[in-house]
């Protein structure tokens, strides 16, 4: 099983200091992680570089919001790519209670990523 919390310190452009909450996850615990409440989940990968734009506003998000926040490598983790329909990167599903709600394609900004997880 494996679940890291990435304790990561960034610095950021207003100088402050963050600690991520991210959750790093394989197919082996994906679905404990996502069974209870509110769970953005981003597949990525380490070449893709909308991903590697992404990974410091996800870190930014884990801090603000209740939901968790995890990653999924999709190299790695092939069946849940193509389980969930995962055909481009990043892709982040949204689960609420284990369900998915929602799928959001593509490069998002904090502010809008922030809204859609306070929506559900």
């Amino acid at each position: 099983m494996l679940v890291l919390l990435k304790d990561v310190y960034n610095q950021h452009n207003l100088g402050g200091v963050l600690m991520s909450k991210v959750i790093y996850t394989d197919e082996t615990s994906f679905d404990a992680v996502i069974q209870d409440g509110i769970v953005l989940v981003d597949f990525y990968a380490d070449w893709c570089g909308p991903c590697k734009m992404l990974a410091p506003i996800l870190d930014e998000l884990s801090e603000e919001v209740t939901a968790k926040i995890v990653k999924v490598n999709v190299d790695d983790n092939p069946g849940l790519s193509q389980k969930y329909g995962v055909r481009s990167i990043p892709t982040m599903i949204a689960f609420k209670n284990g369900e998915a709600v929602d799928q959001i394609i593509g490069l998002v900004q904090k502010n809008a990523l922030s809204e859609k997880l306070n929506s559900y």
